[in-house]
Order: C-alpha cells, then sequence, then structure tokens
C-alpha cells in the first residue's frame, strides 16, 4: 500500500508501506474514504512541527472498514466509520475516565500522523491498521456526508467540545473566537446553535471573516484586549500574543479554551489573569469521548460543518495538493 509521507517544508510524496495486517482478534483494518488535514499539518507543512521528517501524515477521515478481528463487535466491513486521531484502548482508568488522548495500554501520546508515542501511520494511507476497534471505531450516522465529516476525528468534535459544555453551563454566553483555521470557524458554527448571545472571530482572512458571518459572527481583523468583554474565549492561532488576547478579554471568572499548537514560547498576562479569575485549558482533546456528541449535533440541522470544507480533491491529488495553502481541503477515494 501508499502511505502519504511528509519529507520537507511543502512536500510530501507517496511512499510504499507493507499492507498492515490484524494483529490481534480485537483489531480492525480500515481504507480512508475521506480525509483532511488537521489545522497543525497546515502547520507542519509549512515548517513549523518539531518533529522531523520523514513520517506519514494525516489524522482526520472517515474510513470503510475493510476487515476486523473475531472479537470486534461494533462494526462491520463495509461500515462507514469516524478515526480518532489517538490511539486508546478504551479499558485503562484514564480511558474509562474520557481521557483516551492519555490512554496507559499504549505509549504517552500515541496517535495517527505523527511519530510519536509510537509509529501507527497516517490517515492519507490506503489502509490504515486500528487496534482497537470496538473502543475507537464510531459509525457515521445515516445521512451525514462522510466529506462533511472528515474532521471528526478531530477538528469538528474538539470545536464542540471547546463550547459546547461552557454553554450548557452558561447559557448565552458571550464568545470570542481568535483563530486562523477550520477550528475557530466551527465553533462559530455550533456556537451559535447553542445559544450564545455574541460571537465575535478574529482573524486576518478576509474570506475566513466571510464565512464567519454567514454562521452570525460579527468579526474583526484585529482586535484590542476587550477588558470584561467575554465569557468564553476560544484561540486556535498557535500564537502566544493572540493567547493573550483572549484571556485579557474575559470577564471575572471566565474560561479560556486554547486550541493552537503553541510550537514557539512567549509570554501570559499572569497577573492579570489572577486578578480576573481565569481558567485556561491548554490541551490536546479526549476526542473519542465527544465524537458521539458532535456527530449528534452535526446530524441535527442546526449546524453546516460543511461550508468550512473549502476544497474537494481527488485522492491521488494528495502529494500535489496537500502542500497548498487551503483551509480545509478534503481528498476523497473515488473508490470509497
Amino acid at each position: 500500500m501508499r502511505e502519504l509521507t511528509y519529507v520537507a517544508k511543502r512536500t510530501v510524496e507517496w511512499r510504499e508501506a507493507p499492507d498492515p495486517k490484524l494483529q490481534s482478534d480485537h483489531e480492525a483494518i480500515v481504507t480512508p474514504v475521506a480525509a483532511t488535514s488537521c489545522d497543525v499539518d497546515s502547520a507542519i507543512l509549512a515548517g513549523h512541527g518539531f518533529i522531523d521528517p520523514p513520517f506519514a501524515l494525516g489524522h482526520e477521515c472517515v474510513a470503510r472498514v475493510v476487515d476486523i478481528g473475531d472479537a470486534v463487535t461494533a462494526v462491520s466491513p463495509g461500515d462507514l466509520v469516524v478515526v480518532p486521531w489517538s490511539i486508546n484502548c478504551g479499558t485503562c482508568d484514564h480511558c474509562r475516565a474520557g481521557l483516551t488522548a492519555h490512554c496507559t495500554a499504549v505509549p504517552h501520546m500515541a496517535m495517527y500522523g505523527a511519530p510519536i508515542g509510537g509509529s501507527w501511520g497516517g490517515l492519507f494511507s490506503d489502509l490504515v491498521r486500528v487496534p482497537y476497534a470496538d473502543a475507537m471505531l464510531v459509525p457515521l450516522p445515516e445521512g451525514l456526508n462522510p466529506v462533511a465529516m472528515a474532521s471528526a476525528s478531530d477538528n469538528w468534535s474538539l470545536s464542540w467540545r471547546l463550547v459546547a459544555p461552557h454553554l450548557k453551563n452558561k447559557p448565552g454566553a458571550r464568545v470570542l473566537v481568535v483563530a486562523r483555521g477550520s477550528i475557530g470557524l466551527y465553533v462559530c458554527d455550533i456556537a451559535r446553535a447553542l445559544g450564545a448571545s455574541d460571537v465575535l472571530y478574529v482573524d486576518p482572512d478576509p474570506e475566513h471573516r466571510e464565512l464567519a458571518r454567514s454562521y452570525g459572527a460579527a468579526t474583526a481583523e484585529t482586535l484590542e484586549p476587550v477588558r470584561h468583554g467575554f465569557d468564553i474565549a476560544v484561540e486556535a492561532t498557535g500564537r502566544v500574543e493572540q493567547l493573550a488576547l483572549a484571556v485579557t478579554s474575559l470577564a471575572p471568572e471566565g474560561i479560556c479554551e486554547s486550541a493552537g499548537n503553541h510550537f514557539r514560547p512567549g509570554e501570559l498576562p499572569l497577573l492579570d489573569m489572577y486578578l480576573t479569575g481565569v481558567t485556561l485549558r491548554v490541551a490536546r482533546d479526549n476526542v473519542r469521548n465527544h465524537i458521539p456528541d458532535a456527530l449528534e449535533l452535526a446530524g441535527s440541522g442546526k449546524v453546516d460543518p460543511a461550508r468550512v470544507v473549502s476544497h474537494v480533491l481527488d485522492w491521488e491529488q494528495l502529494p500535489g495538493e496537500l502542500p497548498e495553502k487551503r483551509l480545509k481541503p478534503v481528498f476523497v477515494r473515488a473508490d470509497g
């Protein structure tokens, strides 16, 4: 089979690899049918990652099940499934507590699309082994488009977690979104659908701002801190100065969720955060725990994640097209 491999800045290529085989009765083999780049993939392709190439890329896809072990009961060959980005067993103490990104049955940080926590391959591959099929794979509900939901492996479900629980606890909250890629736009859609009273989206890209406005958000190219202006802030830029903008715009006891990958250091206004009583979470997401709720919202008709998809491209175009700077391209296998 082929793996799409990151080899240098703005450069990926197909490389041959052995076809994955079932290694236990609890595993599955899947073939991605609609795969997309995560916001962090864009940073890696731009040369801002912290892992040296080469390595197999990709950790967001909807796939079709090809083969299963005898003990697998949750899915069957032919099913369309969401493949979560992190490897998790579903039965260790962390997994049962919902901390699926911290599974103790595998090396720390085990994931698709980057060789940390072992080498598990990438979801821009012709075939993928899923080691804990019943725990990991989530059947795609009937009626949901695989192209629209290609990001349910990570960014879409992460975006649900960034705002949905907070809006449940504080209905009508004011939401600030400081972003650069798909996460912030998904957040705008979800926040408005779940009753946020105001959503302000900050991004220098005019096309992104136009899409945010179509979701009912106010927009700004840049922003000075708005003292006590928002109850919830979401930062998804990977820039510490933008995270500082978000936290200094919070109302007392406000909550800031940082989904940016901060590869570069910086300083935060810690005294101001202390005086305001800010809660800041900077974290990889335990996405498997949130995928069902995020898919349920996607199927409700209240949101439209398909509008964030910027391009639909053929699977064979991956080497030439993935390095191009695009918001959310989805690559579709013709025989999927």
